[in-house]
């Protein structure tokens, strides 16, 4: 099988179709392009999302804890706290799971968390350290927000710019391999976009605005996470990708790896389904958030791009331009 996320399909005919939910109190389970399952606690919702953060060396408990709470964040909901499995290789240091836990505790700080609790284990299953995240919110349920709210004719904004993510790995990963042909200055820069991967302030901006959906792009990049909004929706898309904003950095640095900035995972980049995208635009660029509308809810389920060659369907994410980029030497 090809590293990364399995594909969609299996995820949906071998995986979820098996998954029966049993109990009243599970409003949300498992499904494509849901960021969280979602408990009924009374008064409030309980939201609650995993990840695990397998593509990157360098930054780990830093990527991991902002990744899992930008899921949070999707439904309008507050983050509590996380909690962390760390899962190190024999021939591992005990200082690197010092600073795996240092990262993620900044991470926390920042945002204004706790780290919940969670499991530490020397395994020789794993031949590098894998880090599994699990993040916990609350909203009440008037203030709930949830794709099942998008209409036709909808919006679609994105917030900041695609890949920023992937970007930043693989400056700090391929430090080295990238020095050799880019000035510092560059690079650094490239490696500064990890400080912009949390999409909780627009998260809850957008909260606050009013929107009918919320989707962290993460593995599979912008192209990928807007496939996913439209299966969450039930509805179709159609997307001019020459109006997806891509940072210079990330450009560069994808020309030189030979892969699709596109669908290079882009936490950071938050997509948003609105009724009022420029409003919303003008709302969050007052508030420091950079955002573009690029494309609108269609009627019926497909999935369009608008490209210099025309218009061409999207194809469902395959896995994340990171690793073929990280195989580079």
């Amino acid at each position: 099988m090809n590293i990364g996320k399995i594909s969609n399909e299996f995820l949906k005919n071998q995986i979820i179709s098996k998954l029966t939910i049993k109990r009243k109190d599970v409003l949300l389970g498992p499904g494509i392009g849901r960021d969280c399952s979602i408990l009924d606690f009374g008064d409030e919702l309980c939201i609650i999302s995993s990840d695990p953060i397998t593509g990157a060396s360098s930054q780990m408990g830093y990527i991991g804890v902002h990744v899992c709470c930008n899921d949070i964040v999707t439904t309008g909901a507050e983050v509590v706290g996380v909690t962390l499995t760390v899962l190190v290789p024999p021939n591992a240091e005990a200082a690197d799971i010092e600073q795996v836990m240092a990262d993620a505790e900044r991470a926390a700080r920042e945002l204004n968390i706790d780290i919940l609790g969670g499991h530490t284990e020397v395994t020789d299953a794993v031949s590098r350290m894998v880090l599994c995240l699990t993040a916990v919110g609350r909203v009440r349920k008037e203030r709930a927000v949830l794709f099942s709210n998008a209409r036709v004719g909808d919006d679609i904004v994105i917030t900041k710019t695609a890949g920023m993510e992937g970007t930043a790995i693989l400056a700090y990963d391929k430090e080295e391999l990238l020095l050799r042909h880019f000035p510092v200055d560059l690079v650094q820069r490239a490696k500064d976009f990890i400080k912009h991967i949390s999409v909780v302030k627009e998260g809850r901006l957008a909260s606050s605005f009013g929107v009918h959906g919320m989707h962290d792009a993460t593995e599979g990049g912008v192209l990928g996470a807007i496939w996913e909004v439209s299966e969450a929706m039930g509805k179709g898309v159609e997307v001019d990708i020459r109006r997806i904003p891509v940072a210079t950095e990330t450009a560069a640095i994808c020309r030189f790896f030979n892969i699709d900035p596109l669908r290079l995972i882009s936490s950071g980049c938050m997509v948003i389904v609105t009724p009022k995208g420029e409003k919303l635009i003008e709302f969050l660029n007052a508030n420091g958030i950079e955002a573009a509308v690029v494309g609108k809810v269609i009627d019926g389920t497909a999935k369009w791009l608008l490209t210099e060659e025309g218009r061409v369907l999207l194809d469902p994410p395959g896995a994340d331009q990171l690793y073929e980029a990280l195989r580079f030497t």
